[in-house]
């Protein structure tokens, strides 16, 4: 598979140390580590949401650490999506508002037909994540579940290369933690690259690749491969071993 997303050296003041790694277009990798190990950091410096100090990030051909700060914001408007435990819905939107925001951003000026297609596409999402009815309903009305899907749904408008999520299922129960994972499956077993900051074992077990980080610094690599049918246990075992020796 092609190279998407390649990260050399990438430091951040104190925080952290010359990181370097390659997604492949279609992989979805984990971030795993302890609190205060840059994982978050990490994260929001390879999406240009922040400025490293050192180092260099590549989406394909692109540079993004080269990268003004409003040619940044239009990448990832237009080529990367976002879904965060802390959801950053906007409480005066109605949960299709919030779905359509970004992408009535990344088409000002579009005419009414562009909307009326926006919306439908939207709504198309909505029922494939199974919130089909929610479109009116303010963001206080919906479980934390449900508003985590019309997040994904959100980040899936514009079609992303790639998604960022940083703790997704951290602020869900085990039922709706559940779902949200099966749909960023979906999401990735269609095509999209997904980027995942956890620290939890069993949406890590979902992925392709488990990086450790450590102090600032990957210290650790477990090659998963895509899953497959009947295995769960068996990968969440797995990276539960490699945990331990990680000193998790």
């Amino acid at each position: 598979m092609d190279r998407l997303l390649e990260v050399e050296k990438l430091s951040k003041d104190q925080i952290l140390h010359e990181v370097s790694f390659v997604m492949r277009q279609g992989e979805m990798l984990a971030v795993m580590g302890p609190s205060g190990s840059g994982k978050s950091t990490l994260l929001y410096n390879v999406a240009g949401m922040d400025q490293p100090s050192g180092g260099k990030v590549w989406l394909r051909d692109t540079e993004i650490t080269g990268l003004t700060e409003d040619e940044k914001a239009k990448l990832r408007l237009r080529r990367m999506g976002f879904v965060f435990q802390q959801m950053n819905m906007m409480a005066n939107l109605n949960i299709l508002d919030n779905i359509l925001l970004p992408v009535m951003q990344a088409n000002k000026g579009a005419g009414r037909k562009r909307r009326a297609s926006l919306v439908m596409e939207a709504r198309a999402l909505m029922q494939k994540l199974s919130i089909s009815g929610l479109e009116e309903r303010n963001i206080t009305q919906v479980s934390g579940g449900q508003l985590q899907r019309a997040c994904i749904c959100r980040s899936m408008m514009n079609k992303p290369e790639i998604l960022f999520a940083d703790e997704p299922t951290g602020a869900l129960n085990k039922g709706a933690a559940a779902g949200v994972l099966a749909e960023l499956a979906r999401i990735n077993h269609e095509g999209t690259a997904i980027l995942i900051v956890t620290h939890d074992s069993k949406v890590a077990s979902n992925c392709d690749r488990v990086l450790y980080l450590l102090d600032g610094r990957i210290c650790g690599e477990l090659t998963l491969g895509k899953p497959a049918a009947g295995m769960d246990r068996q990968r969440e075992e797995m990276v539960s071993r490699w945990l331990m020796e990680m000193g998790w």
